[in-house]
């Protein structure tokens, strides 16, 4: 488990980590988003040791990362791919890892393996591109069996083959009741794997909660349904803590029920339904509508193609 406390990072009179406190639970896939110099990778970093905080704490497994004698066997991570000397081998860089923390060589085979990496163990990772570059990062975060795995933007180059081979794997992890913690900007892929949600903006928490009730949330809430016999249905569903609105004669929005309580209210008695849909949006439609007062870098729209043709 991985634990900040009111956790702060100021580089002269710039905060860029602010006060931030989150869990990364053991048995869940954390995503750690938020928009570029929003302070994830100064809190990764913080979390390994690599930077000192200037406030608050950070424990691994109940204890700073300095702490542990080895720490690989705490903690994985991949936070740079390609911070690998480019004259060693695959086999070499992942064997000078597991002689510091005294892990066996059939380990290091082993993960070679998981990786998909073994026709290409004796290469020069100099040689690597960026897909086998992050297997090898992923197979180095995996060497220590740790408890904890923090991985970011471990997709970045891979085809769809790796990326789902990563989905699957972070999957397997949390499912063996480790904490895992997935930093990425691709929301489609956080989305598909992520349990819970940790989003900070300008080095401040924005959201602890988990992927469904962000979107949902963000959605507005409610369900949308629709039926010939709306007036009727709106009787049915009418309870003290629900509302109902419509936007057509034969369309309710309804607040306070849940889309498999109103399917089994209409379903006894016998109200044909047309549509029975929860009101959500994408993760990334939430995330932007979130994060949109903490984007650091704002790009301007696109000009259109009669702009152009008048400038």
């Amino acid at each position: 488990m991985i634990e900040t406390r009111e956790l702060t990072k100021r580089y002269g009179d710039k905060t860029v980590v602010d006060h931030l406190s989150f869990t990364v639970k053991p048995g869940e896939v954390t995503g750690f988003l938020g928009p570029n110099g929003a302070g994830k990778s100064t809190t990764m970093r913080m979390i390994v040791g690599l930077d000192a905080p200037t406030g608050g704490s950070v424990t691994v497994n109940g204890r700073a990362y300095a702490g542990h004698t080895a720490p690989l066997r705490e903690i994985g991570t991949l936070l740079e791919a390609r911070s690998v000397h480019p004259g060693r081998s695959a086999a070499g860089h992942l064997m000078a890892l597991a002689y510091t923390h005294g892990i066996p060589r059939r380990r290091v085979d082993e993960v070679i393996e998981l990786a998909g990496l073994t026709s290409v163990a004796g290469k020069r990772v100099g040689a690597f591109s960026l897909g086998m570059g992050q297997r090898l990062g992923i197979a180095a975060a995996l060497l220590g069996d740790p408890a904890i795995v923090m991985l970011d933007e471990p997709v970045n180059g891979l085809d769809p083959e790796g990326v789902l081979w990563v989905r699957n794997l972070l999957r397997q992890l949390a499912d063996e009741g480790r904490a895992v913690m997935l930093s990425s900007h691709l929301m489609s892929e956080t989305a598909l794997i992520a349990d819970h949600l940790v989003i900070i903006g300008r080095g401040r928490l924005l959201a602890d909660t988990t992927v469904d009730d962000f979107t949902r949330e963000a959605g507005g809430g409610g369900v949308r349904v629709a039926a010939a016999e709306a007036v009727r249905l709106r009787s049915l569903l009418a309870g003290p803590d629900v509302t109902i609105s419509s936007s057509s004669a034969e369309e309710l929005l309804v607040n306070g029920r849940t889309a498999r309580e109103i399917g089994a209210i209409a379903a006894r008695h016998q109200v044909a339904l047309d549509e029975l849909t929860p009101q959500t949006v994408s993760l990334e439609e939430a995330f932007m509508r979130l994060t949109r007062d903490a984007v650091e870098y704002q790009s301007a729209p696109s000009p259109s193609t009669a702009e152009r043709k008048a400038a």
